[in-house]
């Protein structure tokens, strides 16, 4: 009797032992969600809504990103009058910088993500005998950004002025208040040249690049994006950078003429 009680007791206790080394079930990670403000330069609207915001989405299903574009200026002030805004994308250093300078960016989120070049557009059929960057003064009305505000306006003006022809242009310019009005002013032949992003135009296809800025001309181009401090919804905009650093963001890009700055 002694004997099975014994046996009894062993098992006992190697069933407790048993249950006890069981992992306890854990929870499924939650899934993030929200909502996240994009405020980016007026030259990433085609890339981010038609093909980068919704392959997030399919990721991400229960985050939101609205997008709001304009010239990196602009945002830049919306920013620093309190707009609620989680993630800037520029089109240069410049404005990230002063804001990251004002404490507005969180700490360590700006990549350097991107680089465009620099180039000169005409409407196509133009029979101005616009053929290199220095021809631009050929041109009777020209269209450039305004440098006050607009990044491509003052890559613009950079350039001019290292070739030594700002100060001829400048009377003929009509200043546009992001690259897509310069962009839109060439394609209905209502300016007979302009500078703009490549990207921007090889969006349209009654534009024609004559020139790319020579080299020395200008400043590297750079499109940063980093996060803006207190943001709202903090986890999903880092998951969002994140993405945007991927490889198959980074063919996006490409497909619309960016190139992964490294």
């Amino acid at each position: 009797m002694k004997k099975f009680i014994s046996v009894l007791l062993i098992l006992s206790l190697v069933f407790s032992l048993g249950a006890c080394s069981k992992p306890a079930e854990q929870e499924a990670p939650k899934e993030p969600e929200g909502t996240i403000m994009l405020a980016a330069a007026a030259s990433l609207k085609n890339c981010m809504d038609e093909d980068l915001i919704p392959m997030f989405k399919n990721q991400y299903s229960k985050i939101t990103v609205n997008a709001t574009y304009d010239s990196s200026g602009k945002l830049q002030s919306q920013i620093e009058e309190g707009a609620s805004i989680d993630v800037f994308m520029s089109a240069a250093m410049k404005q990230m910088n002063a804001l990251d300078e004002k404490g507005m960016i969180a700490e360590n989120s700006i990549v350097e993500l991107l680089e465009n070049k620099i180039v000169l557009i005409v409407p196509e059929g133009s029979d101005k005998g616009i053929e290199k960057f220095e021809d631009i003064v050929k041109a009777e009305t020209i269209a450039i950004g305004d440098p006050e505000s607009v990044p491509v306006g003052q890559y613009s003006k950079e350039a001019l002025e290292n070739l030594g022809l700002w100060e001829q242009v400048l009377p003929l310019s009509s200043l546009g208040t992001n690259v897509t009005e310069v962009l839109n002013w060439v394609a209905e032949g209502s300016a007979d040249a302009g500078i703009v992003y490549a990207t921007d135009a090889a969006s349209k296809d009654n534009v024609k690049v004559v020139a790319e800025a020579p080299e020395g001309s200008v400043s590297k181009v750079i499109y940063p994006v980093g996060i803006v401090k207190n943001a709202a919804n903090e986890e999903a905009a880092k998951l969002f950078v994140e993405f945007l650093q991927s490889d198959e963001a980074a063919e996006v890009f490409g497909k619309y003429g960016f190139t992964v700055n490294k």
